[in-house]
Parts: C-alpha cells; sequence; structure tokens
C-alpha cells in the first residue's frame, strides 16, 4: 500500500480492521471479513499501485461490518436482495465515515471515501469504479470458485451470465489487468470465464 501523508491515514485502516476483526465467521481461521479487507487492500496495490489515499481507505472498509446486517434480515427474493445490497452501500459508508471522523480525517476525504464506498456516480467516479474493480477482481480470484462450489444447481448459461455481468461491471484498465496474468483465475471456472469474456 502506499504511503500516505495524512495524519489520518494510519489510524483509519487500524480502526477499519479492529471493527472487522469483530467478524465471528471464520476464513482460513481468521475474522471473514478482515481476511477480505485485506485481500481488497493486496489487490489494490497490484492493480493500481498509485490509488489515491480515497480508494486506499475505501477498499480497506467496503465490507465493514457486513456480517451485522444479514442477508435474511431483508425479504428472500429479488427486491429483497436489491434492498439488501442498497442498504448496505449505505451502512457501510457511514461506518467508514464514523470511524474516520474518529480517526481525525477532514471531511472532503471521508465524502469521497464515502462516495466510492456508496458507489455514487461510479460511471463518472472514477474513485468509485476502481473500488468496483478491485471488489470484481477479488471476487474473481479469491471467491468465484467457492461460490460456484455452493452453486452446484447453477446451470452453465447461469454461471456465463454472471460472469458476464461481472465482467461489464469492470473498466477496460481491469479487464485487461485480469486476462494478462494481473490475477489467478480460477484453474476449473477458465473455460467458462473464456467463453463468457469473449462475447461480453
Amino acid at each position: 500500500m502506499p504511503n500516505d501523508h495524512s495524519p489520518c491515514f494510519a489510524r483509519a485502516i487500524e480502526l477499519f480492521d479492529a471493527a472487522n476483526a469483530q467478524d465471528p465467521n471464520l476464513d482460513e481461521g481468521q475474522p471473514r471479513e478482515l481476511v477480505y479487507a485485506r485481500r481488497m487492500s493486496e489487490m489494490l496495490a497490484r492493480f493500481a499501485p498509485a490509488a489515491p489515499a480515497a480508494v486506499q481507505l475505501a477498499v480497506r472498509a467496503q465490507h465493514i461490518r457486513r456480517w451485522t446486517v444479514p442477508r435474511d434480515s431483508y425479504p428472500m427474493d429479488r427486491a429483497g436482495y436489491l434492498q439488501w445490497r442498497t442498504g448496505l452501500y449505505k451502512f457501510h459508508a457511514e461506518t467508514a465515515g464514523r470511524l474516520m471522523q474518529e480517526a481525525g480525517c477532514d471531511a472532503g476525504l471521508i465524502e469521497r471515501v464515502q462516495n466510492a464506498i456508496a458507489k455514487k456516480g461510479i460511471k463518472v467516479n472514477p474513485e468509485a469504479q476502481m473500488l468496483e474493480d478491485t471488489a470484481d477482481l477479488v471476487f474473481i480470484e479469491h471467491y468465484m470458485l467457492s461460490f460456484a462450489g455452493k452453486k452446484p444447481d447453477y446451470s452453465e448459461d447461469k454461471w456465463l451470465d454472471i460472469i458476464r455481468k461481472t465482467w461489464k461491471k469492470m473498466s477496460e484498465e481491469a479487464r485487461q489487468f485480469a486476462v494478462s496474468g494481473g490475477i489467478k483465475l480460477p484453474e476449473p471456472l477458465l473455460p467458462l470465464i473464456l467463453q463468457a469474456i469473449a462475447v461480453a
């Protein structure tokens, strides 16, 4: 992660990590959302090593305390899923903002981080797009295969649709990074990935 001269930067990261360290769900023996946050930072450092501080902070807090807003707290249908996702954007942005205030960050930086996390103006906000790219790259490298294992009933067409939708959300820079060896593509899904992006 690039150095940042803002006195609040390191403290905000500490507070984000402390919040995510409370996740009772584990991934490789560690709090799941803490693992995810660190994977996001690691991926950003590979994909966009010169990313501004606002993006570095946003990727670290993208899923902050997500376990406290479970999926089943909303109706278990498509509309409920969309409400849950929208609610999470707001929850994560507000939580990150509160912790950044505690860290002594200025209002301008807090607003940029919150806008990126909430994906406000993603089509015109390069910081929000950079966060989206990082999340998609992390999903492909670290989570797509395990997600596939949880959905054994999904058809090939369903998987092609999932991959294409992920690909569509990514910038051209992120797509090139993915296919040029920037990430480790999940080997069992590679034929499907290549088929999907060939016509994406």
